[in-house]
């Protein structure tokens, strides 16, 4: 058995020594009220002044500090208080930040959920999260109305830039009263709830995982150890909610021009402009942001020397985005995937060099995988034999040696414990062992000889066909597809049942012109299979697809529902539903790829 424990230990007193006594996370913002106040802690567009010119907002950690005491005065005469459960529904930017921080501050447990998650989901996980109270935007103001039964328990509601009075009890302009003093911070233990944040929904609907304090600190301890972020330094969060950690790590948050529901629709151009404009030293995004940036930057021979690392998470990263990059920074700076789930993060992490070298390594063989790196500092990790079933207790015998594929599981002060309201998920993820938990990460791979991961897909996404090719799994396959210049990516589904599935490789052309010429669409889908042929991983799978765009999440546009696509695959022609199907090549008529970009 290969241990996967991080023997890198942190040893820089400040990462504990430095923040105020207590353990409320919150407590980082007036630390750095009094220790950076004049530095910016959010900077955003707002608007553009007569010449065309971005109009920028700022607010520095002496502002932010200010405005956040203000709503944790006006949100405790409200009667919220330390455990109160309060829904926060605020698009991203200043008063999202500002709130958040005033929550925490009144030891309140913000519950960070993202509307575009679908309506029946929302209702659904707001009904579980069972709210005390809310701040929404007016459009979430009337969906509580119009809705009941998912807030019947919110008991009071603040309403963000709208006064029309029945949408809440009262306006977010009337909740920011007069400070006569500093707000004194919630004394609260490292294991009380801090907040509930939701999952993406990649494999169902979305869970409420519960974050203590201590797992938050945890997390402010690893970005640092991991990406040696300095205070002073300007960091674009792609993903809104790293603005928090930010601010713990004494950085400037540059909030980018960038819908966060929807990453991979951003404006290159515009993106590159507000880094330069910012001088963004470090940035954390989806790698569907950074396909279509870096595809700019290589087009339009745009250098970024400032930047001095991109973190990139959300799906797995693939090597030609890590070279890109290599073009685009200086020498001294990097690429970084950090893995993990919004249960535990980060797990693991490697930089572009790493990964590029380990590839070399093994003779660029795509069937090894993706490698994600070695376990973090205070990570725990083991791989487990394959199971759908719950385990209730650890035993160290569970752990596979290496080479071994089977299911990631982990531990360590910034692994989550629970989620809201869904014991069977809660027990089919956790393992007991004493008074620590382990995560199961619903993700398979296995681990080296150095003790480096190597992630092979997610476990729900596995095909089992019985004895005619084994189990498959998507990571390995889809590498070996995404090697072909006309592919954007591809995604292996099962059809039929459990057990005796038949593999089927759905692919999202480059050019969709090939989705109407039924000959070239057909000319690439014989060179895939011939392709597939050169390994015996998929020398059996003679069954393909073209599909126009692939469903994807939310939250990283990254993430393909292959769920969706495993429904789509039984509607086309020569796909039947039962245990066998013909081997044979399947490219749809344009109709029907038509109407499978309308649905998305």
């Amino acid at each position: 058995m290969t241990d996967a424990s991080s023997d890198r230990t942190i040893h820089d007193d400040s990462f504990y020594g430095s923040a105020p006594p207590g353990a409320n996370i919150a407590r980082y913002l007036p630390l750095m009220a009094r220790e950076r106040p004049e530095q910016t802690a959010i900077v955003m567009g707002d608007g553009q002044n007569r010449a065309g010119q971005t109009v920028y907002r700022r607010l520095s950690f002496a502002e932010l500090n200010l405005v956040s005491d203000r709503y944790a005065w006006g949100l405790s005469a409200l009667g919220i208080e330390r455990g109160t459960r309060v829904l926060s529904m605020v698009p991203a930017g200043l008063p999202l930040i500002s709130l958040t921080f005033a929550l925490m501050k009144v030891g309140a447990v913000p519950i960070l959920i993202d509307p575009a998650m679908g309506r029946r989901n929302l209702i659904q996980c707001i009904k579980e999260c069972t709210p005390e109270a809310m701040i929404g935007v007016a459009r979430a103001q009337l969906a509580r109305l119009l809705f009941p039964g998912a807030f019947r328990t919110v008991q009071r509601s603040i309403t963000v830039g709208s006064r029309f009075t029945p949408l809440g009890d009262l306006n977010l302009a009337d909740l920011s009263v007069p400070l006569n003093a500093p707000f004194a911070l919630a004394q609260v233990s490292p294991d009380e709830p801090a907040a509930i944040i939701f999952t993406t929904g990649s494999t169902g609907v979305p869970k409420g995982v519960l974050y203590e304090h201590g797992m938050f600190e945890a997390q402010v301890r690893l970005l640092r150890a991991l990406f040696h972020l300095e205070p002073g330094e300007v960091e674009m969060p792609a993903f809104p909610l790293f603005s928090l950690f930010n601010v713990a790590l004494g950085c400037t948050s540059a909030i980018p021009p960038i819908d966060p529901t929807r990453p991979a629709s951003c404006d290159p151009a515009a993106v590159i402009a507000f880094m330069q404009d910012q001088k963004v030293t470090s940035t954390f995004g989806s790698p569907a942001i950074w396909r279509k940036v870096t595809a700019y930057c290589l087009e339009h021979q745009v250098k970024l020397p400032g930047l001095r690392r991109v973190l990139m998470a959300g799906a797995p990263v693939p090597a030609d985005l890590h070279e890109r990059f290599r073009q685009i920074l200086d020498e001294t700076s990097d690429t970084h995937t950090p893995y993990g789930a919004t249960e535990a993060l980060p797990i693991t992490s490697i930089s572009g060099r790493e990964v590029l070298a380990a590839i070399a390594a093994r003779g660029a063989d795509p069937t090894a995988g993706t490698c994600v790196g070695f376990p973090a500092p205070e990570v725990t990790l083991r791989i487990i034999p394959v199971s759908d079933e719950p385990i209730e207790h650890w035993d160290e015998a569970l752990a596979l040696p290496a080479h071994q594929i089977g299911e990631l599981v982990v531990k360590g002060p910034s692994v989550t414990k629970t989620y809201i309201s869904r014991p069977t998920s809660t027990a089919q993820a956790k393992i007991h062992e004493g008074d620590q938990v382990w995560h199961r990460m619903g993700d398979l791979g296995y681990l080296d000889d150095e003790g480096r991961v190597w992630f092979y897909g997610r476990k729900s996404h596995r095909v089992e066909t019985g004895r005619l090719h084994g189990t498959l799994y998507t990571e390995p396959i889809e590498l070996i597809f995404n090697q072909h210049p006309a592919v954007a990516r591809s995604a292996l589904v099962g059809v039929g049942p459990a057990g005796y599935q038949e593999p089927v490789v759905i692919v999202e052309p480059k050019d969709r012109s090939l989705l109407r010429d039924r000959s070239a669409g057909a000319a690439l889908l014989h060179e895939l299979q011939e392709l597939g042929g050169r390994y015996p991983m998929t020398s059996g799978i003679m069954t393909f697809l073209l599909h126009p765009s692939f469903p994807v999440d939310i939250r990283h546009n990254a993430k393909i529902f292959r769920e969706q696509l495993a429904v789509w695959a039984l509607s086309q022609p020569g796909i039947p539903a039962g245990s066998t199907m013909p081997l044979a090549q399947s490219l749809q008529t344009p109709h029907v790829a038509e109407e499978a970009e309308e649905d998305g």
